[in-house]
């Protein structure tokens, strides 16, 4: 089923089209990155997207992240592991939400919301024993992509941290950015989406290498509500909060221009 969704900058009255995919499936979390896609469902049960149909990965994961830094996933206990082949191998450390959309680094919270990554030579060792940077702050969901990291904390508040680097993923502050939302995922080229309380989504404007906060949030006026969200190489992945999959594929002003 193909439905076409309009897309509203806040305050403008200015639109651009989405046209979006229902994706037979049922997820929980979905991560889209470095052109691949992967998700949980509500069993923690492992899905690839590969051509037009879900291959399920052995194992069990609350939530998959894919990006330059591979794929990765933890589990109910939140223990961590990376995908090596074909083979999930558990590493060192303890995370409830995980993110590999650096630059080939980690990032994470962990079950007391305290806030870790791994650089960059970390995650490409090959090792089982990864030896962490914590990161002042507690943040519930942290992301990261080409112009640095985004979170969100227990009170909904969005937050940015300045100058994360590929090896220095530590930075060095945070500054506050208007607006709620109870997730915010950032993609390898740098766009912000997340999603708020009500289930409403967002996409953070004028972003760019000069100006990586952007200017201000687009509601996606969809007619539904939604958990979660992810994006990649100009196809949007949502996931309504009973499970279902859409794939939208986005046009016009909705792609930022970096």
């Amino acid at each position: 089923m193909i439905l076409i969704l309009g897309l509203l900058v806040l305050g403008t009255g200015a639109a651009a089209e989405l046209q979006c995919t229902v994706i037979p499936g049922n997820l929980k979390q979905v991560d889209a990155g470095n052109g691949e896609v992967y998700g949980v469902n509500f069993n923690d049960d492992i899905f690839k997207w590969e051509g037009n149909d879900w291959k399920q990965i052995p194992g069990k994961l609350i939530h998959v992240t894919v990006g330059a830094a591979g794929v990765w996933g933890v589990n109910k206990e939140n223990i961590i592991f990376k995908l090596q082949g074909n083979t999930w191998m558990s590493v060192s450390g303890r995370l409830k939400q995980i993110d590999a959309g650096g630059d080939k680094f980690l990032s994470g919270a962990n079950g007391a919301d305290a806030i870790f990554c791994l650089n960059q030579d970390q995650t490409l060792s090959g090792s089982a024993a990864l030896a962490y940077t914590h990161i002042d702050g507690s943040l519930k969901y942290y992301s990261c992509g080409l112009y640095g990291c985004w979170g969100a904390n227990y009170l909904n508040n969005i937050y940015y941290r300045h100058d994360v680097r590929a090896n220095a993923c530590l930075g060095s502050r945070w500054q506050q950015i208007e607006g709620s939302l109870v997730m915010v995922e950032v993609a390898a080229d740098g766009s912000v989406y997340g999603v708020n309380s009500e289930g409403n989504v967002y996409k953070r404007e004028g972003i760019s290498a000069t100006n990586p906060i952007g200017t201000s949030w687009t509601r996606l006026d969809f007619c539904g509500t939604f958990r979660h969200v992810s994006y990649d190489q100009g196809n949007l992945w949502l996931i309504t909060n009973n499970g279902d999959i859409y794939k939208c594929k986005v046009n016009g002003s909705a792609v930022p221009t970096l």
